[in-house]
């Protein structure tokens, strides 16, 4: 078991004063950083524009729409949208009534050439390359049917959660208790409920990262096929950066610190979670988390800012349980025997997804702020916590 907790940050004063003149005075928190106001923007350089709702000039259509019957021979160039795609995978959002058997057998003919060189299905496409298509057969499209009543509610709900949107990203502020994706006995989630926004390729906005089921705040979503290859590249190469809230158990010394340890799955009848490991353990994957307290209510309770630079499961929730800090209302984590709730508080996760800022797909920064979910903020209130203080975590070292 490894557990390592130094002091990395400067002193608050120094910080704080380093975080005003890096980001300038546009960047000072304003309301929108308050409990209850929903942030985002798009700045370019370190200039600031305008918060949510932000359009962008809308970008070049990127697939040209299917032809109604390519019956001779075409050549098309691939684009950015269709940079990295599948040779069939292509073929399939080109041509959406193209069958998968017909696609086969023209690749396996030959018949489809990619700067003049034959092409297998599972070949990788590169923006700027020709692609010969041959006369195709289409099969009968299906028509589009207008949503139902369920679907349009859905779609309202999803406008109602969203913090950010462009042609290519959306940022929802995900709810505490709504899941990401499904699975055993998970009757809604964020994933189904994006098939309302299927365009008529077939093509659905699709999750970028992951958000435990009881945790709230910024949720990233690709719209398009290049900005989910850009998005995911910029989280592989940790370039995006994230910040959370939460309401942790006593209040950690040192009162800034880096956590870092091996956590490893342990899987039981009833449950799983994610344990301290040592390096080498099987499954075990290296963990860093930079923590900071913000406020505090006497000796008792801290908010806490926390800033993941790896992203394992559950990262965040087992490495305050293990410096003895668990997040308050964490049903597998909270381990403190004999630890009573201060009055008026729900017994929920305090876990908010505070912030997040990364590189947009076309240029520029993404940079969007949650609100304190409705029992985080009511224990804020309770606690008589400033939730529009300066976040120390901000200016944490990203490695």
């Amino acid at each position: 078991m490894s557990r390592r907790v130094k002091r990395p940050l400067r002193p608050a004063s120094e910080r704080a004063k380093g975080a005003r003149s890096h980001r300038g005075p546009a960047a000072e928190r304003g309301p929108a950083h308050r409990a209850g106001g929903k942030s985002a923007a798009v700045r370019l350089g370190d200039k600031q524009r305008a918060p949510k709702p932000f359009v962008p000039p809308e970008p070049e259509k990127s697939v040209a729409e299917p032809p109604p019957l390519p019956t001779k021979v075409q050549t098309v160039v691939v684009t950015a949208d269709e940079d990295n795609m599948r040779v069939d995978r292509f073929l399939e959002a080109r041509f959406p009534g193209l069958s998968f058997s017909h696609i086969q057998r023209i690749v396996r003919k030959g018949e489809l050439r990619v700067n003049g060189k034959r092409a297998d299905s599972k070949d990788r496409l590169e923006e700027g390359q020709s692609v010969r298509i041959p006369p195709l057969r289409l099969d009968t499209p299906k028509a589009a049917a207008s949503l139902s009543e369920a679907a349009k509610k859905t779609l309202q709900d999803l406008k109602d959660m969203t913090l950010f949107e462009d042609a290519d990203v959306m940022v929802l502020n995900k709810p505490a208790g709504l899941a990401v994706q499904g699975g055993s006995g998970i009757t809604r989630n964020v994933d189904d409920m994006l098939e309302v926004m299927r365009d008529a390729k077939g093509q659905k906005p699709r999750l970028v990262h992951r958000l435990d089921r009881e945790t709230s705040g910024c949720l990233l979503i690709a719209k398009t096929r290049f900005a989910a290859t850009a998005l995911t590249g910029s989280f592989r190469h940790r370039s995006a950066r994230k910040i959370y809230w939460a309401l942790v158990a006593g209040v950690p010394k040192p009162k800034q610190g880096r956590i870092s340890t091996y956590l490893a799955k342990e899987e039981s009848e009833e449950d799983s979670i994610m344990r301290i490991a040592a390096h080498g353990d099987e499954g075990a994957s290296h963990a860093v988390t930079y923590y900071a307290v913000v406020e505090t209510s006497a000796t008792k309770l801290a908010w806490v800012s926390l800033k993941p630079v790896t992203g394992r499961t559950h990262q965040l929730r087992a490495h305050m349980a293990h410096i003895d800090h668990a997040i308050v209302g964490d049903p597998k984590y909270f381990n403190k025997e004999n630890w009573q709730l201060p009055g008026g508080l729900q017994n929920r996760l305090h876990l908010l997804a505070r912030r997040i800022v990364i590189p947009h797909p076309r240029g520029g920064v993404i940079d969007a702020t949650a609100p304190l979910p409705p029992h985080m903020l009511q224990s804020w209130n309770l606690l008589g916590l400033e939730a529009d203080r300066f976040d120390p975590i901000e200016n944490a070292p990203e490695e």
